[in-house]
């Protein structure tokens, strides 16, 4: 791909405004964001600190199942790059209050006809 393609900064603003409001609606618990922004279909894939999830089926019931205390967290090093206008990649560690452990997360984005989806996700936890 050639680097003109990568980046562009319409395509980047879209991507960047797609992940922080997924970030607001993850911190506080809004499950109707959260659904709307990951691909409805079958093929989509969350890997979890603790499950894998497998189709969005799966990732709703999580979604609707886990804790909705607790949530808040501070980003930190966040990567997002777009390869042309409807690939996208984000990359981020966080840390929750009170927790010694650094999460890492890593979404990738699909420009689909419904908008930007995550079409795939893992969330890790390691010590600091």
């Amino acid at each position: 791909m050639k680097s003109e393609y990568i980046d562009r900064p319409a395509v980047l603003a879209e991507v960047n405004a797609a992940f922080y409001r997924y970030e607001q609606a993850l911190i506080g618990n809004d499950i109707d964001v959260l659904d709307e922004l990951f691909w409805h279909d079958g093929r989509t894939v969350r890997y979890g600190a603790t499950e894998n999830l497998y189709g969005i089926d799966q990732i709703r019931d999580f979604r609707r199942q886990r804790p909705s205390q607790g949530l808040d967290r501070l980003l930190e090093n966040t990567v997002i790059t777009t390869y042309g206008d409807d690939m996208a990649v984000a990359s981020t560690e966080f840390r929750r209050p009170g927790s010694e452990r650094v999460g890492r997360q890593m979404q990738t984005w699909a420009k689909l006809a419904c908008g930007w989806r995550i079409v795939a996700a893992h969330v890790s936890l390691m010590a600091e």
